[in-house]
């Protein structure tokens, strides 16, 4: 079957099963109510992520072939989808969820061969090979790492999604031109299975009345996803898609706001898995930004770093200064969260266009 079917065939499902999901999630409690950190209006249904995750499983079992990598990366999403729904439902421990993510990162290494071994040349002009051993603490804490970086984004409508589409069309960009159909047409897929979701969160094309969350079920799917083909474009065996330092800016700003806060909240005595509202979104709308101004702006951000680390592909720009300008534009950025009240205070003094 053609790429035109299988995407037809991935939006719909997708489109369908919110509609079906969204009353079950009534029925059985699996909604976000407002609270002192919620700010939306009404019960809103937890199942994106649920809804992406079976269309988009149904669409790979009808257009792929069924290989023991996929039944692995089906296994491993099954187990994160269930923990995610039980924690939106019951409000799980943070430890809990640790450790069962921890348990798929070690099924990625021991079952999938999947693990971040290979750094390249990011410290010297020689590459460099990690020790296996060491190579599986690497694999557990980015595992890990990705899947809640993507899951503290999650904080206004479009944002998840958004960032998440930035991430997989840059992925799914490098496989084509690399020749790997079969896993660029996965990233399309899976961008036109999350935009039926896309569109109710922003309450399109039928307002508000069928709005829907992606709730964490989906924010960790989408995470492991991510960590997935990233491990699998920049560790192979064979020819790389990219070079791992690209990696880094293709996550870029949820992997920043991620370390951001939990820093913050470290300093302040507090778990650096509290949830607050001091994300950048959050900064950006209490500078007077409407959340769609925001959402905008921050998916434009980090459009123009996966932008970056395309071009360094593109133009074989060395790995080592690639890797330096990311840590300086890390260190910019944290700069820049650290101090924000300071220089939104002058920019309100100075040209009276953000909020005091």
């Amino acid at each position: 079957m053609s790429t035109i079917s299988a995407v037809l065939f991935v939006f719909c499902a997708s489109f369908i099963s919110l509609f079906v999901f969204r009353k079950l999630a009534k029925r059985i409690g699996l909604v976000d109510k407002p609270n002192e950190r919620k700010h939306h209006i009404g019960q809103i249904p937890l199942i994106g992520g649920i809804s992406i995750y079976c269309a988009f499983m149904i669409t790979l079992f009808i257009f792929f072939p069924i290989t023991r990598s996929l039944l692995l990366y089906l296994a491993c999403s099954s187990i994160l989808i269930v923990l995610g729904a039980l924690d939106d439902r019951f409000d799980l421990s943070f430890k809990t969820r640790l450790v069962v993510q921890a348990g798929i990162s070690l099924a990625m290494i021991l079952i999938g061969y999947k693990s971040l071994h290979y750094l390249g040349a990011m410290f010297t002009h020689e590459a460099f090979t990690i020790p296996t051993y060491l190579s599986y603490l690497v694999t557990i804490f980015a595992v890990i790492g990705a899947i809640n970086a993507f899951n503290m984004v999650d904080g206004i409508d479009g944002l998840l999604g958004g960032l998440a589409s930035v991430t997989f069309s840059a992925l799914g960009l490098m496989f084509f031109l690399s020749g790997k159909d079969n896993l660029a047409l996965f990233c399309i897929l899976f961008v036109c299975a999350m935009l039926p979701y896309i569109m109710l969160n922003l309450g399109f094309p039928f307002g508000r009345r069928f709005k829907v969350f992606m709730g964490d079920a989906g924010s960790m799917f989408i995470g492991f996803t991510a960590i997935w083909l990233l491990i699998e474009a920049s560790q192979s065996d064979n020819v790389l898609v990219i070079r791992p330092v690209t990696a880094l800016w293709f996550i870029a700003l949820p992997l920043m706001d991620m370390v951001c806060i939990m820093t913050r909240r470290i300093r302040k005595g507090q778990s650096p898995f509290k949830p607050d509202r001091e994300h950048l979104h959050h900064i950006f709308q209490r500078m007077g930004l409407t959340s769609s101004t925001a959402l905008l702006v921050i998916c434009l951000l980090a459009s123009v770093m996966a932008g970056v680390g395309i071009l360094s592909e593109l133009y074989d720009v060395s790995e080592s200064l690639m890797f330096f300008s990311f840590l300086v534009t890390f260190a910019i950025y944290f700069s820049v969260i650290a101090n924000i009240w300071r220089i939104t205070a002058f920019l309100h003094k100075t040209f009276k266009f953000t909020q005091s």
